[in-house]
């Protein structure tokens, strides 16, 4: 897999990440919001660990 594929497929991954952050925001989430909190977690790491692999490429 070429390094841009593996950019433009991270990148779709820290947009997804962006709209759980809007549906944390939610009052009414109730007990969704652990898996939420996970979800955004894993994949905080996700891209944690995408920067240490690939510290060339830029995410934005």
């Amino acid at each position: 897999m070429e390094p841009e594929t593996i950019q433009e497929r991270v990148s779709v991954i820290k947009g997804k990440r962006e709209a759980l952050i809007r549906l944390l925001e939610q009052p009414d989430l109730g007990t969704l919001r652990i898996d939420v909190n996970q979800a955004i977690e894993e994949m905080d790491d996700l891209l944690e660990e995408f920067k240490q692999t690939f510290p060339d490429l830029d995410l934005n």
